[in-house]
């Protein structure tokens, strides 16, 4: 079955049927039949006409209340010209269908529409003299039967359409109507109506789901809507069960290596550490820092993600393992998504140990170790050097960014690897470092983005989840504001004015655009919006807003070189004004940062808006964050904006983040533009199914611990397939 399912669609349907599928997201046989209907039409059902909303691509079920033809006396070439109009009715509203033609093909149509009791009408509603409209609508006419008595010339795929008890309508697009979606799901199901089931019946019966032919058969050729609902339950319970068991297979794989014990040793580095602190640890640090370290001292690998708030001290949690791991006589790998981060991570880690981190030189701590930082665009000497001392054991902890895996890295003795914003970094490029030893590092995964729980039962179900939810002491406040800069052009200006009363006062502005070039895009009404990047912003707020203010750029095309420059200068106050995109979004401390504008507010989500937000408000001085957005006003993006400036809690802005978008966006998809195996399961909705695939696949992988059932492997293999190019590696 899954050898079919992932079969490319053309092979199916045709090259040019496919290409038009690409833009939703529909590139196998599976995606197509995953690819469900919205809603589905009785045939005796009438469409509430007052749900239409112009410009949308619909199918309307309604009465024909009234047909005639009409005929102009001078068309748009000087001759008569002929149109039919239909008026259309659910018994409430009225909806007109107008077609225009020759008088004889007008009578024709006339006579058509004139048939039945209803009619199906497929078409993009517009509007006429503030009248919503269909023009040219394709349509069949049935009688109380459902037969088909009457048809536009266009009919074949229509009446295909409606043969169902019900009637299925897909989310469309303007060159993929809703019978074109039908008719090719017909064909696809003709090439898996044969194949076997990929789940024994044992899983069929334990996930009490039906078979997975009679699954598809039932959401898209359905007699009825307990076909649906049927249907429905089985392909939820599919992608909960695949992700589920994929998840089982990595925690018994875990369980089968054994790992080098790091227990923590009394009077080493860790205590010295410990003991100069300035200050004192919160409860949830110490108590997450007990959970790590008693992982630590097993001989399985700790597989732990950490998430906190942003500022919630997860780098300080994170160095304090790493020093019970020194202490112990290891090695600690640190791995950043970006250049930048690993820079960040080293500054800030080599600033909190002092002269422990300063390794064998001369008057350096007897206890003191080795940190040196790798990054692909590090001089060959500089590169060398550092992994000379990873290869010999003097670094006990090393910083770096995906060059680390390369195969020719090698350490004395890898205890620990963490891994920032583990989304970043998939499965098979965190193996390269974990499998190498016999005796496996602990991994310890630090994340900024806070999970649901239900996410985190699903995509990282392999890992202990630890939480840091009360944030440090001395942090100040941060006042969010949403400002319209189409209606309200004075607040921009005042934001602005209220950049250099913050530099006037000796501190330091962030301005964040989502992009490093400007572009020009077609948004949905046919208009062009230009989005200034990063560049052009500089540019204009160095010469014109901000002339006389010391505003640097960074973004992630810079030569690293120049990064390091331009942070290093904001962060020793060099600069007053730094231009950004979102390479600042994780990592960047700069407490003297008490301000920030995001320009174009509008293209970021909720959870990115909510990281950045975090970059300000880390010193004594209350924060100020400025929401600018120049969409309509009717744009969905402004209750996104509204939300974030409501609320600082971010587990609260994670719900509402993936409440309102899909999983696959959410982790990933949206942004890398691959596909997502989450393509129907909503983990807030579906708790329930998640959990009983759960306990289904734990069982699976008790039974068949050796994936020797075909089904079972290729789901794996599938889910993991996307995992590392969708959900987690996110940039």
């Amino acid at each position: 079955m899954f050898r079919r399912l992932n079969a490319p669609l053309a092979l199916t349907v045709g090259a040019k049927a496919a290409k038009a599928f690409e833009s939703v997201r529909v590139q196998t046989v599976g995606d197509l039949l995953k690819h469900l209907p919205r809603r589905y039409l009785a045939g005796t059902e009438l469409t509430d006409l007052s749900s239409l909303e112009e410009g949308e691509l619909v199918a309307v079920m309604a009465k024909v209340t009234r047909v005639e033809v009409k005929t102009a006396k001078y068309g748009s070439q000087g001759r008569p010209s002929s149109r039919v109009e239909a008026v259309l009715s659910d018994g409430h509203g009225v909806l007109t269908a107008t077609f225009f033609g020759k008088p004889h093909l007008c009578e024709w149509w006339r006579k058509q529409l004139g048939h039945g009791v209803r009619g199906l009408f497929v078409g993009k509603v517009g509007s006429f003299r503030d009248a919503l409209q269909m023009s040219h609508p394709k349509f069949i006419m049935l009688d109380a039967d459902g037969s088909v008595v009457g048809r536009s010339e266009e009919d074949e795929r229509i009446v295909e359409l409606s043969r169902s008890g019900l009637v299925g309508m897909y989310p469309a697009t303007a060159k993929l109507p809703t019978w074109t979606i039908a008719e090719c799901a017909r064909i696809a199901l003709e090439t898996v109506q044969d194949a076997d089931d990929p789940w024994p019946e044992w899983v069929r019966q334990e996930g009490h789901v039906i078979g997975l032919s009679d699954a598809f058969a039932g959401v898209h050729r359905p007699r009825g809507m307990g076909d649906v609902d049927a249907g429905s339950d089985r392909l939820l319970f599919d992608e909960a069960f695949s992700a589920q068991l994929t998840m089982a297979y990595r925690r018994a794989e875990n369980a089968r290596h054994s790992a080098g014990p790091r227990r923590r040793r009394p009077n080493g580095l860790l205590d010295v550490f410990d003991a100069r602190l300035p200050f004192t640890l919160t409860a949830g640090q110490v108590e997450v820092s007990e959970a790590i370290f008693a992982d630590l001292a097993r001989e399985r690998p700790m597989q732990r993600l950490l998430q906190g708030e942003v500022g919630s001290g997860k780098t300080l949690v994170a160095l304090r393992a790493m020093l019970a791991v020194v202490d112990a006589g290891a090695q600690c790998v640190l791995l950043a998504p970006t250049e930048v981060l690993a820079h960040q991570h080293f500054r800030t880690i080599t600033g909190l140990l002092g002269d422990l981190g300063a390794g064998r030189t001369l008057g350096a701590a007897d206890e003191a170790t080795d940190v040196v930082v790798v990054t692909g665009s590090m001089t060959a000497i500089a590169k060398r050097n550092a992994l000379l001392k990873a290869a010999s054991g003097e670094a006990g902890i090393v910083i770096g960014t995906h060059a680390l895996l390369n195969e020719r890295t090698q350490f004395a003795e890898l205890g620990l690897v963490v891994v920032d914003e583990q989304h970043r970094f998939g499965v098979e490029q965190r193996a390269q470092l974990t499998d190498r030893a016999e005796a496996r590092p602990h991994v310890l995964v630090l994340t900024a983005t806070p999970i649901p729980r239900s996410v985190a039962m699903t995509v990282f179900g392999d890992l202990e989840v630890s939480t840091l939810a009360e944030l440090p002491g001395g942090r100040a406040d941060v006042s969010t504001t949403v400002v319209d800069g189409l209606r309200q052009p004075a607040w921009v200006e005042r934001a602005w004015g209220r950049v250099r009363e913050e530099v006037a006062q000796g501190r330091q502005v962030f301005v964040v655009a989502p992009r490093i070039a400007s572009t020009d895009d077609k948004l949905g009404d046919g208009t062009t919006r230009h989005y200034l990047g990063v560049a052009e912003l500089h540019e204009r707020l160095s010469v014109g807003e901000l002339a006389g203010l010391r505003v640097g750029m960074l973004h992630g095309q810079l030569p690293t070189d120049d990064k390091d420059r331009v942070m290093a200068e904001f962060a020793r106050g060099a600069l007053d004004v730094l231009v950004a995109t979102t390479v600042i979004e994780v990592g960047v401390d700069v407490p003297n940062a008490a301000m920030m504008i995001v320009w174009d507010a509008d293209r970021f989500g909720i959870s990115q808006l909510h990281q950045l937000r975090g970059r300000i408000g880390r010193g004594e001085h209350p924060g100020v964050c400025l929401l600018v957005s120049h969409a309509p006003s009717d744009a969905d993006s402004w209750l996104r904006l509204r939300a974030v400036a409501s609320t600082r809690d971010g587990f609260e802005l994670a719900e509402l983040d993936l409440a309102q978008r899909r999983e696959g966006d959410v982790l990933g998809a949206d942004q890398s533009g691959g596909r997502s195996s989450l393509r129907l399961l909503r983990v807030l909705e579906h708790g329930e199914v998640i959990a009983r695939a759960r306990a289904v696949a734990e069982r699976a992988v008790a039974l068949d611990p050796d994936r020797t059932t075909p089904g079972f492997a290729d789901a794996v293999t599938y889910t993991e397939q996307l995992s590392d190019g969708d959900w987690i590696d996110r940039s």
